[in-house]
């Protein structure tokens, strides 16, 4: 059995065949696979509206820095006699928009620090 052989046979024509010339070579069936399911319109409009919110105002950045939490604040261990019965887990990687809130966040503290020059270490 000639393993090295075939096994260099495949190497060097994979490294080598064009990526559509290797399409077309492929079953018809690993061609068609089900693409990945849509997300909601709805979240789609509100992520990019969030994204593309300007941080331009120092009043607006201070409320931004105020009301968006810098940790989940229902991350909690429940102690009963000093002791740790159970540990919630931070729940807020579940809000559909939680990186776009901590992205928005991240922008106003960048616009006070940098732009404006302030102390931002009470909104860590």
């Amino acid at each position: 059995m000639k393993v090295y052989h075939n096994t260099t046979k495949k190497i060097f024509l994979a490294s080598w065949v064009p990526l559509n010339q290797a399409q077309q070579d492929a079953p018809a069936a690993e061609m068609h696979r089900p693409s990945p399911k849509p997300e909601f319109g709805i979240l789609q409009s509100i992520r990019r509206w969030l994204d593309n919110v300007p941080v331009r105002d120092r009043q607006l950045a201070h409320r931004l820095c105020k009301f968006i939490p810098s940790q989940c604040p229902f991350e909690r261990d429940v102690k009963l006699f000093g002791k740790t019965l159970f540990h919630i887990p931070p729940m807020c990687k579940l809000n559909p928009v939680y990186e776009e809130l901590v992205g928005l966040r991240f922008r106003a503290l960048c616009y006070l620090a940098d732009e404006c020059g302030e102390d931002v270490t009470q909104y860590c």
